[in-house]
C-alpha cells in the first residue's frame, strides 16, 4: 500500500477530533451551575448532599418529582432575560416551571427552615462549580404569607429587597450580604434569582425561613419548635439565632448591591460555621449531574484523539 503523507494523516486526524472539541466547548457556558446552600435551599436541602432528605417535606418532594435531585445545581431556564414573571407560572416558581423540579412546588407547612432576624443581615452562600457574571435578585415572601397555598408572583413584592452585581467566586461559592426587611414574621420563602450575564440562564430558588416575633428575640416560635421535631428525626439541625457572630470567610467578596442593601465583606453562613468546603454536584453514575456529559465527552475526545494517533502511525508503517 503507497504511504501516505504526514499531512494527510493530519488532516484525516484533525478532521475527527475537531467537531468533538468543538461541541465540547460550545457547552462549556453550560456549566454556570449554582443553588444556595445557606440559607439552604429546597433543591439543595432535598439532594443527596443536602442534610434535609429524611424530614417529611423533602421526602414527600421526591416522591412527587419521581427521582432525587441530584442535579440540584442544575435549576435553570435560557432565555427568560428578566422576564421572570411572565416566563415562569404560578405554583411553579421553586421549580422554575421544569417538570425535573415539580416536587419544590409543593404547598407545606413543614419545608425545613433557617431562622433570621427581622431587620438583620442575610448572610448568603450561593454554591456554583465556575464563576460567572451575572445579578442575584433576593425577594421575601409578603407578609400573610399562607404556605399551605401554591406560591405565586402576588405573593412577591414586586422589587426585590437587595440585588447583588458580580460577586467574586470564591471557595466554590458566592458569598454576599443583605439586609433584611423589619416587617417580617413567622414562616417565609426567600426567592432567590439568579440571572446570567455571560450566558443566556437565569437560576430560581426557594430558601424556606422563619423569623422571630421581634427582632433581636432569641426564643424559639412555634415554627421552630416544629422543625426542631424534624431536625430529631435525622435531620442535622441548621437552624440558628442571626444575632450569633458569622465567622467571616477569607476572601472579601466585591459585590456591588443597591442601596437597600449596601455591600459588605463576604461573611460566612449565619450562626453557624461555614462548611471547609462548598458542596458540588455529584458527577457520578448515569445522569446524575449536569456536569456528567461534559466528563463523558472528555472521555471521549481522549479516546478519539488516541484512536486518531494509533491510526496515524499504523497508516505510517504500510
Amino acid at each position: 500500500m503507497p504511504r501516505m503523507p504526514a499531512h494527510r494523516i493530519a488532516a484525516l486526524t484533525a478532521a475527527a477530533v475537531s467537531p468533538l472539541l468543538l461541541n465540547l466547548w460550545a457547552a462549556g457556558p453550560a456549566l454556570a451551575h449554582g443553588a444556595p446552600t445557606e440559607p439552604s435551599s429546597r433543591v439543595y436541602g432535598c439532594s443527596p448532599e443536602g442534610t434535609r432528605t429524611s424530614t417529611a417535606a423533602c421526602r414527600a418532594a421526591i416522591a412527587a418529582n419521581g427521582t432525587s435531585f441530584a442535579a440540584w445545581d442544575n435549576l435553570r431556564v435560557a432565555n427568560v432575560n428578566g422576564r421572570d414573571r411572565q416566563t415562569i407560572p404560578d405554583g411553579k416558581l421553586c421549580s422554575g416551571g421544569l417538570p425535573a423540579y415539580k416536587g419544590l412546588d409543593l404547598a407545606r407547612a413543614d419545608w425545613p427552615t433557617t431562622r433570621l432576624t427581622p431587620g438583620g443581615t442575610l448572610n448568603m452562600t450561593y454554591a456554583s462549580t465556575i464563576p460567572h457574571t451575572g445579578t442575584f435578585r433576593l425577594y421575601l415572601t409578603k407578609q400573610g404569607y399562607d404556605p399551605t397555598k401554591p406560591l405565586t408572583w402576588d405573593d412577591l413584592p414586586e422589587r426585590p429587597f437587595a440585588e447583588v452585581k458580580d460577586p467574586a467566586l470564591t471557595g466554590g461559592a458566592y458569598r454576599f450580604s443583605a439586609k433584611l426587611p423589619a416587617d417580617r414574621t413567622g414562616r417565609q420563602v426567600l426567592y432567590t434569582i439568579w440571572q446570567n450575564s455571560s450566558t443566556s440562564d437565569t437560576y430560581y430558588s426557594c430558601s424556606d425561613v422563619v423569623f422571630s416575633a421581634a427582632a433581636g428575640s432569641s426564643g424559639t416560635s412555634g415554627t421552630d419548635k416544629e422543625q426542631q421535631k424534624e431536625n430529631e428525626k435525622g435531620e442535622k439541625a441548621s437552624v440558628a439565632p442571626s444575632s450569633a457572630a458569622p465567622k467571616p470567610s477569607s476572601t472579601a467578596s466585591t459585590a456591588a448591591v443597591s442601596p437597600s442593601a449596601p455591600a459588605t465583606a463576604s461573611p460566612a453562613q449565619t450562626g453557624a460555621d461555614a462548611p471547609e468546603s462548598t458542596p458540588v454536584a455529584s458527577t457520578t453514575g448515569a445522569g446524575s449531574g449536569p456536569s456528567a456529559p461534559l466528563l463523558a465527552g472528555g472521555a471521549t475526545a481522549v479516546l478519539v484523539i488516541t484512536g486518531g494517533a494509533a491510526l496515524a502511525l499504523r497508516l505510517r508503517r504500510r
